[in-house]
């Protein structure tokens, strides 16, 4: 008895990780955050300091940058700026404007359109799903130039807010309807039933019953429809004017030969990955609840 109650020597040893292990973890962390840090660090440094050869990583960090940045949405005149610029703030509200509508947009049409291509029987219903996937296939590149001249020439949509959401809601919706497919076709059918017997109209289901079921899915598509029109640039260079420019396109539009404020661009670039981080934060929280809730067993 004794000789089957002992354990192997090698299950009371732990196993050791082995160090590439270690190493691997080490290179992949540098590479996420050493180009934030950079860029933070740069964004808390005067441009004198940045161009500076000598200049080392130990410096007095400063928020002029940022008070450059945002001088206009400031309770007070930062005594640096002689003129205040808004072309950068006004281009963060511009963002911000862009890419909520545009999502809300996107995620209303896209769940009642994936609601309608799994609850109802219609002729083509499968080469319309497909379709939709397809499309999504379509690099933005290859619609720049056509998008151009129709909003340009015939609509007269250019530089417009409309005409840039209107793309960003045509390019995103494809991805959004078969995402939430996957996420519909899992809500029981009887729920839908039960709802109908008490009384409840098709949109009185859908609204309130559907929906808070696809919560997880609606958040997931949420962050990547609001990442896209957050980070685009190329369709909104050619689609957007001055004032209605998004801040990707005016960090570019702010290098010139002549005369390249690095610190000013570090600056927008860290108050650019802001909304994004909060944003996909709230969303994954939605997430999270979703998969918790259908855990639980009742």
């Amino acid at each position: 008895m004794g000789f089957f109650s002992q354990k192997p020597a090698h299950n009371n040893q732990t196993e050791k990780q082995n160090p590439a292990f270690y190493a691997l973890v080490f290179v992949l962390i540098i590479m996420a955050l050493g180009p934030i840090v950079l860029m933070l660090s740069t964004s808390l440094r005067l441009n004198v300091d940045i161009m500076n050869d000598s200049a080392s990583w130990l410096i007095m960090p400063t928020l002029r940058n940022y008070e450059t940045v945002l001088c206009n949405a400031l309770w007070y005149t930062p005594e640096h700026v002689d003129y205040c610029n808004p072309t950068f703030g006004r281009a963060l509200g511009n963002s911000l404007i862009v890419s909520l509508i545009s999502t809300i947009i996107t995620l209303i049409v896209g769940c009642m359109a994936a609601y309608a291509l799994v609850r109802f029987r219609f002729m083509g219903r499968g080469v319309v799903s497909m379709s939709t996937l397809m499309m999504r296939m379509v690099p933005p590149a290859v619609l720049l130039v056509p998008v151009f001249g129709i909003w340009t020439f015939q609509y007269g949509l250019d530089g417009s807010y409309s005409g840039i959401i209107l793309v960003y809601v045509a390019m995103n919706l494809p991805f959004v309807i078969w995402i939430l497919q996957s996420f519909i076709v899992q809500v029981p059918i009887q729920l839908e039933e039960a709802a109908k017997m008490d009384g409840a109209n098709a949109l009185q289901t859908f609204f309130l019953v559907v929906l808070p079921v696809i919560k997880p899915g609606l958040a997931a598509a949420s962050i990547f429809t609001f990442r896209i029109a957050w980070n685009e640039f190329l369709l909104a260079n050619a689609l957007l004017d001055r004032n209605t420019r998004t801040v990707p396109v005016t960090i570019v539009n702010s290098i010139t030969e002549h005369d390249i404020d690095w610190g000013v661009i570090m600056a927008t670039g860290m108050l650019l990955a802001v909304p994004p981080i909060i944003f996909t934060f709230i969303a994954s929280k939605q997430i999270i609840t979703g998969m918790t809730a259908g855990a639980v067993k009742g």
